[in-house]
Protein backbone atom coordinates (compact mmCIF):
# COMPACT_ATOMS: atom_id res chain seq x y z
CA UNK A 1 0.00 0.00 0.00
CA UNK A 2 2.56 2.16 0.85
CA UNK A 3 4.58 2.09 -2.38
CA UNK A 4 1.34 2.66 -4.57
CA UNK A 5 1.10 5.95 -2.28
CA UNK A 6 4.74 6.61 -2.93
CA UNK A 7 4.35 5.96 -6.84
CA UNK A 8 0.97 8.49 -6.74
CA UNK A 9 2.75 10.90 -5.32
CA UNK A 10 5.96 10.48 -7.78
CA UNK A 11 3.48 10.55 -10.40
CA UNK A 12 1.71 13.84 -9.03
CA UNK A 13 5.29 15.66 -9.07
CA UNK A 14 6.11 14.98 -12.13
CA UNK A 15 2.70 16.16 -13.57
CA UNK A 16 2.99 19.10 -11.42
CA UNK A 17 6.62 20.11 -12.83
CA UNK A 18 5.25 19.12 -16.25
CA UNK A 19 2.70 21.69 -15.94
CA UNK A 20 5.07 24.48 -14.12
CA UNK A 21 7.94 24.20 -16.97
CA UNK A 22 4.34 24.24 -19.88
CA UNK A 23 3.44 27.52 -18.21
CA UNK A 24 6.83 28.56 -18.33
CA UNK A 25 7.31 28.08 -22.19
CA UNK A 26 3.60 29.60 -22.71
CA UNK A 27 5.39 32.65 -20.64
CA UNK A 28 8.93 32.77 -22.43
CA UNK A 29 7.68 32.61 -25.90
CA UNK A 30 5.37 35.70 -24.73
CA UNK A 31 8.00 37.08 -23.77
CA UNK A 32 10.65 36.73 -26.38
CA UNK A 33 7.88 38.03 -28.76
CA UNK A 34 7.86 41.38 -26.83
CA UNK A 35 11.36 41.36 -27.21
CA UNK A 36 11.10 41.20 -30.97
CA UNK A 37 8.11 43.61 -30.98
CA UNK A 38 10.31 45.86 -28.88
CA UNK A 39 13.29 45.47 -31.49
CA UNK A 40 10.92 46.43 -34.28
CA UNK A 41 8.86 49.40 -32.83
CA UNK A 42 11.48 50.95 -30.39
CA UNK A 43 15.05 50.10 -30.18
CA UNK A 44 16.68 47.69 -32.27
CA UNK A 45 18.69 46.87 -29.71
CA UNK A 46 16.94 44.27 -28.16
CA UNK A 47 16.87 41.97 -30.75
CA UNK A 48 20.34 40.81 -28.53
CA UNK A 49 18.21 40.05 -25.86
CA UNK A 50 15.75 38.18 -28.59
CA UNK A 51 18.86 36.20 -29.46
CA UNK A 52 19.78 35.56 -26.16
CA UNK A 53 16.51 34.99 -24.28
CA UNK A 54 16.18 31.65 -26.72
CA UNK A 55 18.88 29.77 -25.41
CA UNK A 56 17.75 29.89 -21.79
CA UNK A 57 14.22 28.40 -22.53
CA UNK A 58 14.90 27.08 -25.40
CA UNK A 59 15.30 23.13 -23.93
CA UNK A 60 12.40 23.27 -22.27
CA UNK A 61 10.15 21.38 -24.17
CA UNK A 62 12.83 18.42 -24.18
CA UNK A 63 12.16 18.64 -20.35
CA UNK A 64 8.54 18.92 -20.75
CA UNK A 65 9.17 15.67 -22.66
CA UNK A 66 11.36 13.49 -20.00
CA UNK A 67 8.77 14.68 -17.15
CA UNK A 68 5.90 13.29 -19.36
CA UNK A 69 7.32 9.57 -18.96
CA UNK A 70 7.48 9.55 -15.40
CA UNK A 71 4.24 11.72 -15.21
CA UNK A 72 2.72 8.95 -17.47
CA UNK A 73 0.96 11.56 -19.73
CA UNK A 74 -0.67 10.42 -22.99
CA UNK A 75 0.99 9.84 -25.78
CA UNK A 76 0.00 13.23 -27.18
CA UNK A 77 1.33 15.35 -24.91
CA UNK A 78 5.00 13.39 -25.31
CA UNK A 79 4.56 14.29 -29.31
CA UNK A 80 3.64 17.57 -28.83
CA UNK A 81 6.27 18.12 -26.49
CA UNK A 82 8.86 17.29 -28.94
CA UNK A 83 7.06 19.22 -31.74
CA UNK A 84 7.90 22.72 -29.26
CA UNK A 85 10.83 21.52 -29.34
CA UNK A 86 11.36 21.07 -33.05
CA UNK A 87 9.68 24.50 -33.81
CA UNK A 88 12.16 26.29 -31.42
CA UNK A 89 15.04 24.29 -32.97
CA UNK A 90 13.74 25.58 -36.62
CA UNK A 91 13.14 28.55 -35.96
CA UNK A 92 17.15 29.12 -35.40
CA UNK A 93 17.00 28.22 -39.21
CA UNK A 94 14.34 30.59 -40.48
CA UNK A 95 15.64 33.72 -38.68
CA UNK A 96 19.10 32.89 -40.42
CA UNK A 97 17.89 32.35 -43.62
CA UNK A 98 16.75 35.05 -45.55
CA UNK A 99 14.85 33.01 -47.97
CA UNK A 100 12.82 31.20 -45.20
CA UNK A 101 12.40 34.41 -42.82
CA UNK A 102 9.29 35.49 -43.12
CA UNK A 103 8.38 32.02 -41.68
CA UNK A 104 9.60 33.10 -38.57
CA UNK A 105 6.56 34.89 -37.17
CA UNK A 106 4.54 32.63 -38.48
CA UNK A 107 6.14 29.58 -36.69
CA UNK A 108 6.34 31.71 -33.13
CA UNK A 109 2.25 31.86 -34.10
CA UNK A 110 2.27 27.94 -34.01
CA UNK A 111 4.30 27.80 -30.87
CA UNK A 112 2.26 29.90 -29.09
CA UNK A 113 -0.93 28.38 -29.97
CA UNK A 114 0.31 24.39 -29.63
CA UNK A 115 2.32 25.44 -25.87
CA UNK A 116 -1.07 26.73 -24.78
CA UNK A 117 -2.52 23.59 -26.16
CA UNK A 118 0.14 21.81 -24.03
CA UNK A 119 -0.15 23.51 -20.68
CA UNK A 120 -4.17 23.74 -21.25
CA UNK A 121 -4.32 20.02 -21.66
CA UNK A 122 -1.85 18.81 -18.44
CA UNK A 123 -3.36 21.09 -16.68
CA UNK A 124 -6.79 19.29 -17.31
CA UNK A 125 -5.94 16.21 -17.30
CA UNK A 126 -4.52 16.74 -13.47
CA UNK A 127 -7.52 18.23 -12.64
CA UNK A 128 -9.33 15.69 -13.24
CA UNK A 129 -7.07 12.94 -11.92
Amino acid sequence: MGDVIQSNGRIRLFRILFIVFAWGLVACIGLQTFTAGMAVFYDAEHWRQHEIFVHIFGYVPLLMLLFAFPAQLPKRLKWMSLALFLLIYLQYFTANMPAAGAFHPVMALVLIVLALQVARSAQARFRTE
